[in-house]
């Protein structure tokens, strides 16, 4: 596999191999919250294609361990226009490059509600047209939940299961925050609706995504929409 295709997050490093026809490889997953074990066994190729939402330590780490691996290295950056893609920041640099990639992948002709969960609890609005109609960015119900841990210890930081009306703290809690995520999901939705005339399909992705599925509408469910960005901008800019 000649190219490879990286995701950069705040936790972990998503890698996949391009191969034919834009399609992208079996995905592999590595955190990178301790040490530098995420960094051996990178893959080698022709060309790499790397988007990167986290630190700029951890950014450097992967470039240095990628530049001897690979022939030519492409950090992507948000753009204010790609394919179809138009994005609504008068300063584009200030998207986060995973929102922007998120977007592009999935931009098809019809109208989407882009979420993404993982740090952070992701929404951009995209019109029929291709056009970036704006978003939102909230903390992730994991987020909500290290955050109240963190100010009072008693608060469990995990567990517990989603209720309507929970019996317990554990169970309170994860109600609280999952519910306030997937609450802002609909609130959104219905906004769209009102601005575009119907409602937009709802993308789902990231990896705190799985506990809100079972609680919201109807769907679909694109665990790696970074990495289907990475190539499609491939396929745009490179191919």
């Amino acid at each position: 596999m000649s190219t490879w295709l990286f995701d950069l997050g705040n936790t972990r490093l998503k890698c996949a191999p391009l191969l034919e026809e834009g399609q992208i490889g079996a995905v592999r997953a590595l955190a990178h919250d301790e040490g530098e074990a995420w960094l051996q066994g990178l893959p080698s190729g022709a060309v790499a294609c790397i988007a990167s939402v986290a630190s700029d330590t951890r950014r450097v780490a992967l470039l240095e361990s990628l530049l001897p691996r690979f022939a030519r290295i492409h950090l992507v950056a948000t753009e204010a226009a790609l394919g179809p893609l138009r994005i609504a920041y008068a300063a584009p640099q200030r998207l986060g490059v995973d929102r922007f990639l998120a977007m592009l992948g999935q931009c098809d002709g019809q109208a989407m509600l882009v979420v993404g969960v993982g740090t952070a609890l992701t929404l951009d609005l995209v019109d029929a047209a291709g056009r970036h109609r704006g978003g939102r960015i909230a903390p992730s119900p994991e987020l909500m939940r290290a955050s109240l841990h963190a100010r009072a210890a008693q608060l469990p930081e995990c567990g517990g299961a989603y209720a309507e009306f929970a019996d317990d703290t554990a169970a309170a809690l994860a109600s609280g925050c999952e519910g306030a995520a997937l609450a802002l999901i609909e609130r959104s939705l219905r906004a769209a609706r009102d601005l575009l005339g119907k409602t937009p399909t709802l993308r789902l992705h990231g990896g705190g995504a799985e506990a809100l599925r079972a609680h919201l509408p109807t769907h679909v469910w694109v665990p790696d929409a970074v990495l289907q960005g990475l190539a499609r901008w491939h396929a745009l800019r490179i191919a």
